[in-house]
């Protein structure tokens, strides 16, 4: 028995298994078979077309089409009907004499209606009921989206500072479908309440105000107010400015608190803000009248030489619709004048810093310019030592003899070989390693030391300088000046310039 039991409850609940399965394909195929719109959009005065088809009639008996209107608020109503064996009917609706079948004559398979000049009125549900045997009623449902483009306003009002919250700014999009969307930018410290009203045509209207406390500083700020809408493919901004009304405010400038005797021209300046634009402006002296060297001229007081006269409080008003403000200054006249400021520290410091670096680059570039030229004459000019006397050579049997008959005097010359030297000759330090192979005769050790340069190694053939004396002298006078040793001191001969 308790093995049956068992067995019985699982075929019952196979059995409730078929059973649901059952109820969602017949529910699947209802909706497969209706065929119709999901969403119509439409703007009023417009012609819509409402769809619906039955998609398979094989094995089902179509006997009537029922298109019933659900508005968002209110109750069903029939607004037209369809049956093989009669002609169509739309019974008594909002939508009687605006309302038809398309086809003509209508078909059961393909029942579409049309709707002319559409109103907002007409926005809800539209179903197109199926009546079938065996199948029973089948529906298709389309929403009706009716849309229209709002007018959007935006302006900022006038407001006076204050200490306590108002409207600085009103936002509108009015006669929209459906309603609009809107949203305020700005840096002002504020926040937006927005309101809605429902139209006699189905239509919304949004108002959106902006809330603040109004002060000086928020006049002129920016705000924009950007409206969002179904019909609008961009958002649509209005870009504004605050307008908040306030008292001037007023600042003197001009007073250095160094007012001594005797100074002249001294100045001051009042300066001063407000909404609306200040229309007067007023000095006064604390003191009752104004002293005599004082000249005033709009917004700005000189005072022409100062004296004890002026060592009093000066007043500015400034008046606008709004209100006054004012500022004061008292001016403290001194018997002498107080010693001018010097440079700062910091610009003292700064200069200190400044002319030790141009001295620093200075010096660097002497340094450089002094190592330089050292480097020069250590490497190319003539050595810084004295060099030794020559050595006294006895022997004079190898030294070629010089034929002094053949020299010519100074005078018998070629102009072209009397020429001077504008700087003396180096000395020679080394004369026993100079060598001269140019005529392959061996060396030439014999040296005029005292000739100018071009002289210094004349050959045999090679005349003297100009200042040798003649072949007329003694030959021992001669002698005197060029047979000279190695080892031996001498004495140049004069020079007659």
């Amino acid at each position: 028995m308790a093995r049956q039991d068992v067995l019985s409850g699982q075929d019952c609940i196979k059995v409730l298994l078929l059973l649901g399965a059952a109820t969602l394909l017949r529910h699947g195929a209802s909706g497969q078979l209706v065929k119709v719109e999901p969403e119509v959009l439409s703007y009023p005065g417009q012609t819509v077309n409402l769809r619906c088809a039955f998609a398979d009639t094989t094995g089902i008996q179509l006997t009537m089409v029922t298109w019933i209107y659900e508005p968002k608020e209110g109750e069903r109503m029939n607004i037209a009907v369809l049956h093989p064996s009669f002609d169509p009917n739309y019974p008594d609706s909002p939508l009687m004499g605006r309302v038809r079948f398309v086809q003509n004559p209508a078909d059961m398979a393909n029942p579409s209606i049309q709707i002319s000049d559409v109103r907002m009125t007409d926005e809800g549900k539209y179903i197109c009921d199926y009546a079938s045997y065996p199948g029973g009623n089948k529906q298709g449902i389309t929403n009706l989206i009716m849309l229209s483009k709002p007018q959007n306003l935006a302006s900022t009002l006038t407001v006076d500072a204050a200490t306590t919250s108002m409207v600085v700014a009103r936002c509108e999009s009015l006669n929209g479908r459906p309603e609009a969307q809107i949203r305020w930018v700005t840096t002002a410290n504020g926040n937006a309440t927005t309101s809605s009203q429902l139209g006699s045509d189905n239509t919304v209207s949004i108002t959106s105000e902006y809330r603040m406390v109004p002060t000086a500083a928020d006049n002129g700020k920016d705000i924009s107010c950007v409206v969002s809408h179904r019909t609008q493919a961009t958002p649509e901004s209005f870009q504004m400015k605050l307008k908040v009304q306030y008292a001037p405010q007023v600042t003197i400038v001009g007073y250095d608190n160094n007012w001594y005797v005797g100074r002249t021209n001294v100045l001051l300046t009042c300066q001063a803000t407000g909404n609306p634009v200040p229309t007067t402006v007023q000095w006064k002296a604390m003191t009752g009248e104004m002293p005599d060297t004082v000249q005033i001229k709009d917004n700005q007081l000189k005072v022409l030489k100062v004296d004890d006269a002026v060592n009093t409080t000066f007043v500015c008003e400034v008046k606008n619709r709004i209100g006054v403000g004012r500022d004061q200054v008292t001016a403290l006249v001194r018997g002498t004048r107080l010693p001018e400021k010097g440079p700062t520290t910091g610009s003292i410091i700064g200069a200190i810093i400044g002319v030790i670096i141009i001295l620093a680059i200075i010096g660097t570039a002497i340094a450089m310019y002094r190592k330089h030229r050292n480097n020069k004459l250590n490497g190319d000019g003539p050595p810084k030592y004295k060099p030794p006397p020559p050595k006294k050579n006895n022997n004079i049997a190898g030294r070629p003899q010089v034929n002094r008959n053949t020299v010519p005097a100074a005078e018998e010359r070629p102009l072209q070989n009397q020429y001077y030297s504008t700087q003396d000759a180096e000395p020679v330090t080394d004369l026993d390693t100079y060598q001269d192979d140019d005529n392959g005769e061996g060396e030439r050790e014999h040296y005029y030391a005292a000739a100018p340069s071009g002289w210094d190694d004349p050959g045999n053939d090679d005349a003297p300088p100009f200042y040798e004396h003649s072949s007329n002298e003694p030959q021992d006078h001669r002698r005197q000046g060029v047979n000279v040793g190695r080892e031996d001191s001498f004495v140049s001969p004069a020079m007659f310039v």
